[in-house]
């Protein structure tokens, strides 16, 4: 069977791209989970700093394949229950990945491909990509996209755009917190992933993981337990290797041993 992704790394950059473009990279079964497996490998490969999710073909995710919805209609609750645990694991894969994910957008993101930027630490695209919550049009709903979709853009935003399920543009996108950056081209918007990356090299790789875990765990967490469990990090990341190296060379004004 053939594989629907590719993976390359690079420089300490690993470069994951959907490679469905003939079906303008539409999400089914098999595809969610090379990604799934794909991401978790990288979580615990060293030689890897940050990833990027790019995809072929005109469009970055047009959502969910016709032949898997054709066999969605088919499936039992409990097939159904099962089927959406594949694309939450997918989701949480990229999301809870121990490297900086960075989206990069181009053409349209329907559904699933809003969820998939969503789980994106960041994400850059051009002007001309659009943007859809689409699933109210097939008398569906948006559910195992929407705790990535909430954390990035808000309840207020995706209340308005998962019911209308209207399509928007990139500068909107960037507006609303979807987007971390908007480029005038694709060869900008590879331009800003270039420094990107450069930037979140030059930072302590198991710091980077850690911002990761601290900044998921304490969002919507009552300030007590908040209070705890961040002082109990932070003096865990100072007194490790990583975090003893950091300060001294800051202290020391060089770089530090991670950086090139």
């Amino acid at each position: 069977m053939a594989k629907l992704i590719t993976v390359r790394a690079q420089r300490q950059v690993a470069t994951v791209t959907l490679n469905r473009p003939a079906l303008h990279n539409a999400l089914d079964e098999q595809m969610m989970i090379e990604l799934t497996h794909a991401f978790d490998h990288l979580a615990k490969e060293d030689s890897v700093r940050v990833a990027i999710l790019a995809a072929q073909g005109k469009s970055f995710c047009a959502g969910a394949d016709i032949s898997w919805m054709k066999r969605m209609v088919d499936y039992s609750f409990d097939q159904n229950v099962a089927d959406a645990n594949i694309l939450a694991r997918m989701l949480r894969s990229i999301r809870e990945c121990r490297k900086p994910v960075i989206a990069r957008v181009h053409g349209a993101a329907i559904g699933g491909g809003v969820g998939l930027t969503a789980a994106c630490d960041l994400a850059v695209a051009v002007p001309a990509a659009v943007f859809c919550l689409s699933e109210v049009k097939l008398g569906i709903i948006p559910a195992v996209i929407s705790p990535f979709v909430i954390e990035k853009i808000g309840p207020g935003h995706a209340r308005r755009y998962a019911l209308t399920a209207e399509r928007f543009d990139a500068p909107e996108a960037h507006r609303i917190g979807l987007l971390s950056h908007v480029a005038a081209s694709e060869v900008e918007m590879d331009a800003w992933i270039t420094s990107t990356c450069a930037t979140v090299r030059s930072n302590g790789p198991h710091a980077l993981a850690g911002c990761k875990q601290v900044l998921a765990h304490v969002w919507g967490v009552p300030w007590d337990q908040v209070q705890a469990e961040t002082a109990r990090r932070i003096a865990q990341i100072r007194v490790s290797p990583e975090g003893q190296e950091g300060l001294k060379a800051f202290l020391e004004k060089r770089k530090p041993g991670w950086a090139e």
